[in-house]
């Protein structure tokens, strides 16, 4: 019996992939992004408290009220709109779960849905995975811009959507008001909804700065803003992200919530609520902290004379190997990671043009582990062929 089609030419996540090879070699693993450093104290003690007292049983479908309260405060302080907790936002789990939600909640089988290239690798698998066809648009290195010409005869296949990483995994991108509303324009001339992961909000560079697309003028009705405490936070592991849409796209929202994953951890929504009710202060702290290991970590790449590209906004770096002599970037990770010792991600996971001379690593690490890293590269050179 034949299984689905749609999932035939489906590997397994490269990038994941790429955590277990680090894991097999003791490689550092800069591949997935995920610190190795404790979320704020606050929450610890509260997921403490909350083992003994629950709650433990599940919670309602689509958020815990008093989680659901309290994100709602925070993100209407960031957003500048009053979010409304009860028919505005769905808890999901994790910013994955958020975007396929999504993308089930605005296509049906057939349609289109515009993609920008370099992409996180899910945008592409929870397009097919929907039915939807994605429809690819380069962003042009070094800077990573787009095409005003080339976006337009995307949107002239009369994409049902189109999904907006802001900041950019992989390349760091942070869109700027001009780039954003071009989006904005050709999403109300082509009646197309606009899928955003803002997992990276927080994580900037001066003098960039984050706009929520839904902010722009009329692009609240057609927005389905999707995001994660997972970053901000350093809790990658409690899978805690959320939607945020006018309430008729979350009345429907909620029901393909509901019968994909019922619902999220209810200790850990509880948990992490003193987190939601930090203020300013917290989030100007974390910019820092990931300036700091930014300038550490492309200062280490500079003097190890290793081209790199300098991120906008989010952790991820990719540096240019094309003269290592490798025709596979993966065939050059997987050495990387038992010859060297450090774990990254081949670039050609995230792009649909034809790249092979781009990997990624992060730097969402302690300084110590980012030293180690570097102290590894050193070596990099012994991969020339």
């Amino acid at each position: 019996m034949l299984l689905s089609r749609r999932t035939e030419s489906f590997t397994d996540s490269v990038i994941r992939r790429m955590t277990r090879i680090s894991l097999r070699y003791g490689a550092v693993n800069l591949s997935q992004g995920f610190p190795d450093f404790d979320p704020p104290k606050e929450i610890m003690d509260r997921l403490a408290q909350v083992a003994q007292v629950g709650p433990h049983q599940y919670a309602i479908t689509w958020g815990a009220p008093n989680f659901l309260d309290a994100l709602a405060r925070k993100q209407s302080r960031f957003m500048g709109r009053t979010i409304d907790p009860h028919s505005e936002i769905v808890a999901t789990c994790g910013s994955t779960e958020a975007m396929m939600c999504a993308m089930l909640t605005v296509t049906d089988p057939g349609d289109k849905v515009i993609v920008f290239s370099p992409f996180y690798e899910n945008y592409g698998a929870d397009t097919i995975l929907s039915g939807a066809e994605p429809i690819y648009v380069p962003l042009t290195p070094p800077a990573f811009t787009f095409d005003p010409e080339v976006l337009e005869d995307a949107f002239r296949q009369r994409p049902k959507a189109l999904v907006l990483c802001n900041p950019s995994n992989p390349c760091g991108r942070v869109f700027t008001r001009e780039e954003l509303t071009i989006i904005a324009n050709l999403a109300e001339k082509y009646d197309t909804y606009v899928i955003t992961d803002e997992v990276y909000e927080h994580i900037l560079y001066a003098p960039h700065e984050h706009i929520y697309f839904s902010t722009l003028p009329g692009m609240w009705e057609r927005t389905i803003s999707c995001s994660s405490l997972s970053k901000t936070y350093s809790i990658t592991g409690w899978r805690l992200g959320y939607i945020i849409a006018p309430a008729h796209i979350i009345e429907r929202a909620k029901k393909v919530h509901d019968f994909l994953t019922v619902g999220c951890a209810a200790p850990l929504m509880e948990a992490v609520i003193p987190a939601l009710e930090f203020g300013q202060d917290y989030y100007d702290s974390l910019a820092a902290k990931y300036a700091h290991k930014r300038e550490l970590f492309l200062k280490g790449l500079d003097d190890l004379k290793i081209a790199h590209t300098v991120p906008e906004g989010a952790y991820y770096i990719l540096l240019d190997i094309g003269d290592y002599g490798y025709q596979s970037d993966l065939t050059f990770c997987e050495d990387l990671a038992a010859k060297v010792g450090v774990g990254a991600v081949p670039g050609s996971s995230f792009f649909r043009e034809d790249v092979n001379h781009l990997i990624r690593l992060h730097f969402a690490k302690n300084d110590e582990t980012l030293y180690a890293a570097l102290n590894k590269l050193e070596n990099m050179k012994i991969l020339k062929k």
